[in-house]
């Protein structure tokens, strides 16, 4: 069954096609035999209640520096087409927010990976505190003294932004370090959203792993790694990838989270584990897909297009 793929992304021109999770998924429905249609989110919009994007056709090759050949420019209602992907990295601003709200005007009619009014509401700082037990001790606050109190309690810290992404803006913060409150006036004057506050986790050295979910069931893992003196594994923060096999306590908890994200239709996660703790579920765009398969573990993107192909057959 061919499918109509439109890829609500980042411009497709400047991804890196060795690492980049989103390029996995397109050339994967390509090779299906699926149509492939690309924009860029400044290029949706909401008109009398038709949700119309302005992009292009699509094809896709591995070759470096010549991956990609786009179509001419054209407008489309996206319920006419059946899969839309929403792969645009955050920040998670009120522009990423709007986009759920267009799509899903759309969706399920129109397949939204992942639900975009799931997305909206499981920021992924936030989401995880809702399964208790499974965090380190967490706060999220923009109340000083309540952040001031947290450090004197558990001492080593770590500090990041709400809505961040990708590892923008994590610090950590000894139990003497002076500079907090220079950090908190630099969030402040940055926007009115809260920072979290969360334990420092001594096992990040040894790894953060990033787990891949397809509707709630765990398909593999990969563990990055951080650079010598550094606090964030993030791959695009230096971080370095290898391969990890999943334990039991990293299958307890997509045990206790599985059944929630497959009831809010998150078709695609990626969960960070560092040591016993799980800290964040990104929804927005999960990463790790080539790294998995590259460490010779799961196909991600074919497992996931099998669950999307089963959907449309059925709806």
């Amino acid at each position: 069954m061919a499918l109509k793929v439109a890829i609500q992304m980042d411009p497709v021109e400047g991804i890196n096609i060795d690492t980049d999770t989103t390029f996995a998924l397109m050339l994967e429905a390509q090779d299906r035999g699926h149509a492939l249609w690309v924009y860029t989110p400044d290029k949706l919009s909401l008109e009398d209640g038709r949700v119309l994007a302005r992009g292009r056709s699509l094809t896709l090759q591995a070759v470096k520096g010549d991956h990609h050949r786009l179509g001419a420019w054209e407008t489309r209602d996206l319920s006419e087409v059946d899969v839309v992907l929403m792969r645009q990295d955050p920040p998670f601003d009120m522009a990423y927010i709007t986009a759920t709200h267009f799509l899903e005007v759309i969706h399920p009619r129109t397949l939204v990976v992942n639900n975009p009014a799931e997305v909206r509401n499981a920021p992924e700082k936030l989401f995880v505190t809702g399964f208790p037990g499974v965090q380190p001790p967490t706060l999220v606050t923009s109340d000083r003294e309540a952040i001031h109190d947290f450090r004197d309690r558990h001492g080593d810290i770590v500090l990041k932004p709400l809505y961040g992404g990708g590892g923008s803006g994590v610090v950590r913060l000894k139990a003497d370090d002076p500079n907090l409150d220079a950090l908190l006036e630099l969030h402040a004057m940055i926007g009115r959203e809260q920072v979290v506050a969360q334990k420092f986790i001594p096992a990040v050295s040894k790894g953060d792993k990033r787990i891949l979910l397809v509707d709630g069931e765990p398909v593999g893992a990969i563990n990055r790694v951080p650079a010598d003196g550094q606090v964030r594994s993030n791959l695009a923060r230096g971080g370095r990838a290898e391969a990890v096999d999943l334990t039991a306590r990293d299958r307890e908890l997509c045990a206790v989270i599985g059944p929630e994200l497959r009831r809010r239709g998150l078709l695609f996660v990626g969960i960070d584990v560092i040591g016993e703790y799980l800290t964040e579920i990104n929804v927005t765009s999960p990463t790790g897909a080539q790294q998995l398969k590259r460490f010779g573990g799961a196909d991600v993107a074919s497992i996931l297009w099998d669950r999307i192909e089963a959907l449309r057959t059925t709806t």
